[in-house]
């Protein structure tokens, strides 16, 4: 789905109080967003960006300079800084979840990318990556484990909930002390939330994760294995049927790259038999966060 801006430059200049070429400055010199273009060429920002504008403003206004905001913001500030917390605002986030998962579920994009753009306003970054948008990763991969939705559901969500995750994502730090990883879908599937789930725990983490998705052939992740160089890479399965082919695919991966650590998860790992999870468990990274660090952990000591 495309990603379209709703404001000019004019109207953002007059929200944030700062000159339309100071953002053209900023957007040159320092690639702080990239705003959409319009077929006349005229740049269009989302709510996303405005947001992200907004905290540079006022990091300017305390006596940064911009190139400090901007280091500020890259090394994980902007995410981190959080709205006071009470009951009412988590209430409040779980309630707007719910609301954009409903919209999505009824094909209503206008609707959800609405609700999503009032979060914004409501609170920081993390917490709508958190409690908004992670509960309905975690709220339509559940869905459609039990097929209480459909496949068409599915895709629409997926593709709302990876393009907005994709946008947010960039201003997730990395650490260049961690080493890069690769995730993708495995042998034959087509879902990704699961995916997605998990790239997000790795990005807030401060891993550089090359997001690969669904549909790469698998000679071509030999390619960028080759190229990237990363020190784990991960499979995702949803189909139980995908699975062992999945499992095969990795063990002809490990042989040729034996320094790479190999990690395959997504809901189908439950629904296999014990007698396969024994065979092929040093591959397996488990179902909770505590699971993924405990893996994670144990692979970078090696």
């Amino acid at each position: 789905m495309p990603c379209e801006g709703k404001y000019n430059i004019k109207a953002v200049s007059k929200m944030l109080g700062i000159q339309a070429g100071t953002l053209r400055a900023w957007e040159r010199r320092y690639s702080i967003v990239q705003p959409h273009r319009n077929e006349a060429g005229h740049r269009l920002y989302t709510d996303e960006q405005v947001y992200i504008l907004k905290w540079l403003v006022n990091k300017v206004n305390q006596g940064f300079t911009i190139s400090q905001a901007v280091d500020v913001a890259q090394n994980g500030e902007l995410y981190k800084e959080a709205a006071p917390f009470s009951v009412e605002n988590t209430d409040r986030a779980v309630e707007m979840s719910n609301m954009i998962l409903d919209a999505l579920l009824s094909f209503q994009e206008k609707k959800a990318n609405d609700l999503l753009s009032q979060a914004f306003s409501m609170y920081n970054l993390e917490k709508v990556i958190i409690d908004i948008l992670g509960t309905l990763l975690v709220q339509v991969g559940y869905l459609w484990e039990q097929k209480k939705i459909t496949v068409a559901h599915e895709h629409f969500t997926s593709s709302f909930l990876r393009m907005k995750i994709g946008q947010l994502m960039q201003w997730l730090p990395s650490d260049p002390h961690l080493p890069k990883v690769i995730a993708s879908c495995g042998v034959d599937e087509e879902h990704e939330l699961g995916l997605l789930m998990f790239t997000l725990f790795l990005r807030r983490k401060g891993f550089e994760v090359i997001y690969l998705g669904h549909g790469i052939p698998q000679e071509d992740l030999e390619v960028v294995i080759n190229e990237v160089e990363p020190k784990m890479i991960f499979l995702s399965c949803t189909i139980t049927d995908h699975v062992n082919k999945t499992f095969q695919w990795v063990e002809n991966l490990q042989e040729k790259f034996p320094e790479i650590a190999f990690g395959v998860g997504g809901s189908a790992i439950n629904h296999i038999p014990e007698s396969v999870k024994e065979t092929f468990g040093d591959f397996l990274i488990g179902n909770a966060k505590v699971d993924w660090d405990d893996w994670i952990s144990k692979k970078l000591k090696k």
